[in-house]
């Protein structure tokens, strides 16, 4: 038995999250127009996790259980996605992505493999992840980046939403920014960084986090409550207040989920 380190980029545009529903629990259903009578059907909701251990699961050999290094919601992409897998095939490393990208469908593929050793946890062991947020800041709604990027036709104020950034860093209890969360809300943010490009037709401001984790919505709504502090709705020092006692809806509001990457996640303690 061999431990298998995958790296996944995927698009996460018409998947339901990474990770599938809790084992012993039916599967949720959604409505789907599919089918030549015209009747109403329901088909099960398709994750990263249940797309992946089903490819794996034709490979003789493989535990068809995956472990990532994080969660991605419904519509969140991924650059660099690490998870884990037990296998006895004898796929030598190297030709592991290509076993599995025949398997797999397009918007889903595995870029890299490694052996790692038999006490290595894709989630367990990692020490931070990044994520980024691209904001399409333009007159017109852009037609390739519909799915990729949030759109804001207004002018932002970079100014005072590097200023709120500044706030974020260090170890703070982030419930301000958290959605139905249920365990501890204090969490560690090593860096904060925004970044601007220009564009065909105006520019791409990326926002990036690297935290030694994220609670389930946070950079989402980190992002919303930072655009508000661009469009001028609130001041950059508000987010010093939410951190010291603010709660959700104190803050601004959860940025759509298709402008979010999970971009990479590391193994080693970080260092900026």
């Amino acid at each position: 038995m061999r431990r298998i380190l995958l790296t996944l980029e995927y698009d996460g545009t018409h998947f339901a999250g990474l990770q599938t529903q809790a084992r012993g629990k039916p599967p949720p259903f959604v409505p789907s127009a599919e089918g030549d009578s015209g009747r109403l059907k329901v088909r099960p909701v398709r994750t990263v996790q249940q797309v992946l251990e089903a490819a794996l699961g034709k490979i003789p050999g493989t535990k068809p259980r995956i472990w990532a290094s994080g969660r991605t919601d419904a519509g969140v992409h991924a650059i660099a996605m690490p998870v884990h897998y037990d296998t006895e095939d004898s796929i030598p490393t190297e030709k592991i992505p290509y076993a599995l990208n025949s398997l797999l469908p397009a918007d889903i593929r595995a870029i890299a493999a490694q052996e790692v050793s038999a006490d290595f946890h894709a989630r367990k062991s990692c020490h931070w992840r990044e994520y980024r947020y691209r904001i399409a800041q333009r007159r017109m709604p852009p037609a390739l980046e519909r799915t990729r990027a949030w759109w804001i036709p207004h002018s932002l104020n970079l100014i005072p939403m590097r200023h709120a950034l500044e706030y974020l860093p260090g170890t703070h209890d982030f419930r301000a920014f958290a959605i139905k969360e249920e365990r501890t809300t204090i969490r560690q943010i090593f860096r904060t960084h925004l970044e601007v490009w220009p564009t065909e037709g105006g520019r791409e401001i990326w926002i990036e986090f690297v935290g030694s984790g994220f609670l389930r919505g946070q950079v989402r709504s980190m992002v919303g409550t930072l655009v508000e502090v661009g469009l001028g709705k609130r001041d950059s020092s508000s987010i010093a207040a939410l951190l010291e006692g603010g709660t959700r809806k104190d803050a601004g509001v959860t940025a759509p989920a298709h402008g979010l990457y999970f971009v990479r996640a590391g193994y080693q303690p970080y260092r900026q």
